[in-house]
């Protein structure tokens, strides 16, 4: 009998990562990355418990991977790095974000809490954002996060028309961004 070959856990994260951004988190299963990595299922249950315990790893991948592409945006301006980052995801990774975003799902009401903290720590830097409360900045996250999700959802499905590119995408963001704040700063007066 040849020997069993050894996988990282890095390794069958990656493998089980690639079916999801091709196929979907719904098609992660044991025996499908074991597939993917050419083996049989038991070095995946030697790193892992079971496909739950994969998924919750793919979706710590995910989130990590959200959180990069946010970080590397360095605009000076804080919707416009979200927005930027959000509309990568969405045109290269559609089917994460359609399953991350569209789908009810476990995980992304951790995400979502850990993202919030993370992008309101990021808008304060932002000095159009200053003489906002924190409650005033959280809304308007939220309002503009409610657009951006929307926009970032048709970039997934292809629902744009053809003409339509990142560049127009951040254009929209602006200016929606720049509406938000003035309607806001209006109402505080």
């Amino acid at each position: 009998m040849p020997p069993k070959k050894k996988f990282s856990e890095e390794q069958i994260i990656e493998a089980a990562f690639e079916i999801a951004k091709t196929e979907g988190m719904e098609s992660i299963t044991i025996r499908k990355v074991a597939e993917q990595l050419g083996s049989s299922i038991a070095p995946i249950y030697v790193n892992f418990t079971d496909v739950e315990d994969l998924i919750k790893a793919v979706m710590k991948k995910i989130v990590q991977l959200s959180q990069q592409m946010l970080q590397e945006q360095n605009s000076g301006n804080a919707f416009k790095d979200i927005g930027m980052a959000s509309l990568q995801f969405a045109e290269e990774y559609p089917n994460l974000f359609r399953d991350f975003v569209m789908k009810p799902n476990e995980y992304l009401g951790d995400y979502d809490q850990d993202m919030g903290t993370e992008l309101v720590a990021h808008m304060k830097t932002d000095p159009d954002l200053e003489g906002f409360t924190d409650e005033e900045i959280h809304m308007i996250l939220f309002k503009m996060r409610a657009f951006q999700m929307g926009l970032t959802i048709m970039v997934a499905n292809q629902l744009l028309p053809k003409e339509f590119n990142r560049e127009k995408g951040i254009e929209i963001l602006d200016s929606m961004a720049e509406d938000v704040l003035t309607a806001t700063r209006l109402r505080k007066k």
